[in-house]
């Protein structure tokens, strides 16, 4: 006994230090959970900006950017007919006002197309004071959510000042915050107390063990009495009635209401806006280099535009490894996930108009490892997919589009 109660003991002292000194916040939203190759090869951000990082209580900020619909989707991951964009955030410490993709006004989920481009706009409110995190994000139907890059945000103020109102369909102004409080509570104290007397109406009888002697000595038929029956009919009949009751009271006094819309928005791709046709990437060989952590890409590329191009970028489940020569673009040091010295060429000669050929690309870094981006060459499905950036003299960006096995190299 004594040894018993030592042991329950040790676990609550355990579990009373775990409260006790764990972290306050969470800065993380599972962005590293997914395997790699339904990051790399499902949702492609790219082009996401903020409108501002700091902010007051009430102000509004805009998440923009595009996306590309890997045409290599994975045969695990269901197809993207059902999927919702939206934004991750450490509670309710934002409200979205505005939703758009391809510029049009979206409240309900989307079917999205393998190898299309879409723009998207995300309206938030700030409605809490403090530091956060916050990331675009779809959720894709049984498969989880596809994180897109993530920002810090500074919001000042009081949290009393935040408003939130809305007009209804009969012009009449409610307060989000307030608005059907004290009836939500009002119904969850009231089935509560119904479900509590039930429960305590059983449990102040001798339980189990009296119960079951009872049962041994044939005694059964005096466990449930004729009251126990007429309150079990009672509560089987009363409840149903009472619930439509409620319900037709309420039409009656909400008349114009709207449910929950459960449409699928179907909205077109961008045209053209990865792959215009002048600048086409056939991948050869992909080798990932584990101890140097090193991904090499041996591709042909085409150039069929009028002006010499170069490679400057190559992006992957929202890592960015930038080649110094050719693009500077996102390089703020707040950003852990660019390597603005993590992209390398065979030759830096650019390829000139009308040429086809062969380079040999290595995107090196660290961030295939603390992204977890490395665990690809355990899945059973070992292939990479990503985006890579071409520039021409005038500044013109090309976008492609590539996928492709990849072969792990241990030495």
């Amino acid at each position: 006994m004594m040894k018993t109660m030592k042991a329950l003991l040790g676990v609550l002292l355990l579990i009373l230090c775990g409260l006790t000194f764990a972290p306050n916040t969470a800065l993380a939203h599972g962005e590293k959970a997914l395997e790699p190759f339904i990051r790399m090869r499902t949702i492609q951000w790219y082009d996401v900006m903020w409108s501002k990082d700091t902010l007051n209580v009430n102000d509004e900020v805009v998440i923009t950017g595009k996306f590309h619909v890997a045409e290599d989707w994975p045969r695990a991951v269901p197809k993207p007919d059902a999927t919702y964009l939206n934004v991750s955030s450490p509670g309710p410490v934002f409200v979205r006002t505005e939703r758009y993709l391809n510029g049009q006004a979206s409240v309900s989920s989307a079917a999205l197309k393998l190898g299309g481009d879409y723009d998207f706009k995300i309206v938030l409110k700030a409605r809490l004071p403090g530091r956060y995190h916050l990331h675009p994000f779809f959720n894709l139907h049984d498969a989880g959510a596809v994180m897109g890059p993530g920002h810090w945000f500074e919001v000042a103020g009081e949290p009393a000042a935040f408003t939130n109102q809305v007009k209804t369909l009969d012009g009449n102004a409610i307060d989000m915050e307030t608005y059907g409080l004290a009836n939500g509570i009002g119904w969850h104290v009231f089935w509560f107390a119904l479900g509590t007397a039930w429960l305590l109406w059983w449990v102040r009888r001798p339980l189990f063990i009296p119960r079951y002697k009872m049962l041994q000595s044939g005694q059964g038929k005096w466990l449930i009495t004729s009251l126990d029956r007429k309150i079990a009919m009672g509560i089987l009949f009363g409840v149903p009635l009472f619930v439509l009751g409620a319900n037709a009271m309420t039409d009656r006094q909400y008349p114009n209401a709207i449910p929950l819309q459960a449409g699928m928005d179907q909205i077109e791709p961008l045209p053209l806006a990865v792959n215009d046709g002048m600048v086409k990437v056939k991948v050869q060989r992909t080798e990932y280099h584990v101890p140097a952590r090193s991904m090499t890409i041996i591709a042909q590329i085409q150039n069929t535009s009028d002006q010499s191009i170069r490679i400057g970028e190559f992006a992957t489940a929202n890592v960015r490894f930038l080649n110094p020569g050719v693009s500077s673009s996102g390089t703020d040091d707040a950003d852990t996930v660019i390597a603005p010295q993590g992209l390398s060429l065979d030759s830096a000669d650019p390829i000139r108009a009308g040429e086809t050929r062969t380079v040999r690309v290595t995107a090196l870094d660290a961030l295939w490892a603390t992204q977890r981006l490395d665990g690809l060459i355990r899945d059973a499905d070992s292939r990479m997919g990503g985006l890579l950036f071409l520039y021409d003299t005038n500044g013109k960006r090309h976008i492609a589009s590539i996928s492709t096995a990849v072969i792990p190299k241990f030495d």
